[in-house]
């Protein structure tokens, strides 16, 4: 009874101990990278090549004046940047990282919690973090700050459903929430889903740049409009904590990626790693080969924000409503009427025959989604205004 609590303890504080490093490290990676597509240095003074930037950052926001606007809800404030903290902190908690981990005391998974709900429970928690930008909002007293925290309840709220539906065509693949049997289902066949359901991704990937406010979707803080959106009156470690949730979920998202689309920490082109033989060299290179594939997510949100333009609001609200709701609804009927018909009527089970017809299906409902979004214009607004 006890090594299971004491297993539990170290998890949680060496994941919690990784996110805050990592998130540290990821803002002087996008500070670098921003610098290389532009051409220039970036933060190199503070340390080795500019490595203790972010110690130097954290320091000074320590170091900070807080301030605390005379009219703001003083409560609701303080707690606003908590509410937005905590659960990007918790969604990762049920994501496992790595293979099991052999000890004298037994097998040790490599998730905080191996909850049977796991992908729900993410969902679930993910949607709390709104309310800290809302309140934030909100609570400052500030109609440019309120503007801020509205766009970001309607857009998290929008994106959210195209999100979560597009992970039902996961559930109805792998027949399992947790996210460990996910993993499993795609070891075995030896085919990440990313095959069998390919705009399922599209979907989810689109939606997770909305839900994280990363470029193009970063309207809460359209700085050009809302001088800097809902956290306009904050200053200091409360600013920090914004950034920090931010970041956190997008580092929660990359890794939900990699383990619904792309078998998790499975290492591909190989059998070795889903073997029943528990090594702690496997553990180890499964935990590289996992992190390897977040990192490819997160070095393309970084991409992606500096180089894509921010949407308008009406673009964005009807990539939301006009074409991803009804795409992913449109997108479950069909692939669930497909996976009856091939386990049902051919009696197959999820292998390369099954991921080579969803993946058949898959092609041709992105090769005419892209064609009807090129031709109906549907998300560039008032272009067929314009042109009537």
């Amino acid at each position: 009874m006890t090594f299971p609590l004491i297993a539990s303890a170290i998890k949680v504080f060496v994941v919690f101990n990784l996110i805050m490093v990592g998130v540290a490290l990821l803002t002087l990676l996008e500070r670098r990278v921003c610098a290389w597509m532009q051409d220039r240095l970036g933060p190199n003074r503070v340390g080795p090549q500019g490595l203790l930037q972010p110690a130097a950052d954290g320091l000074k926001n320590f170091l900070k004046e807080e301030t605390s606007p005379a009219m703001a809800d003083k409560a609701l404030f303080t707690l606003a940047p908590i509410i937005s903290f905590v659960p990007a902190l918790l969604t990762f908690g049920v994501i496992p990282f790595a293979a099991p981990l052999p000890t004298k005391w037994g097998l040790v998974p490599m998730v905080v919690a191996d909850l049977p709900v796991g992908f729900l429970y993410i969902l679930a928690i993910s949607s709390l973090g709104v309310y800290g930008i809302v309140l934030a909002g909100w609570a400052s007293n500030n109609k440019y700050a309120l503007l801020g925290g509205l766009r970001a309840s309607a857009q998290m709220i929008s994106y959210e459903i195209a999100l979560g539906m597009s992970t039902v065509a996961v559930i109805l693949l792998a027949g399992n929430v947790t996210l460990s049997q996910v993993i499993a289902q795609q070891q075995q066949a030896h085919v990440w889903f990313i095959i069998p359901l390919s705009v399922a991704f599209v979907v989810f990937f689109i939606s997770a740049f909305a839900e994280t406010n990363r470029l193009p979707f970063d309207l809460p803080e359209a700085e050009g409009e809302l001088i800097a959106g809902y956290h306009t009156e904050y200053s200091a470690m409360k600013f920090s904590m914004f950034y920090i949730a931010e970041y956190s979920n997008m580092v929660t998202a990359s890794a939900l990626m990699a383990t619904l689309f792309f078998g998790g920490w499975d290492i591909p082109f190989t059998t070795w790693d889903s073997t029943g033989d528990p090594r702690v060299l496997k553990t180890l290179l499964t935990l590289l080969v996992f992190g390897a594939k977040t990192f490819v997510f997160l070095f393309t949100y970084i991409w992606v924000r500096w180089t894509l333009p921010r949407f308008r609001y009406d673009q964005l609200m009807a990539l939301g409503w006009k074409v991803l709701l009804p795409l992913s609804l449109v997108y479950i009927t069909l692939v669930a009427v497909a996976i009856w018909f091939i386990r049902v009527r051919l009696g197959w089970e999820y292998g390369t025959g099954m991921a080579l017809v969803l993946g058949g299906l898959n092609l041709v409902l992105l090769i005419a989604l892209v064609y009807w979004l090129d031709r109906g214009r549907i998300v560039s607004g008032s272009v067929q205004e314009e042109a009537a």
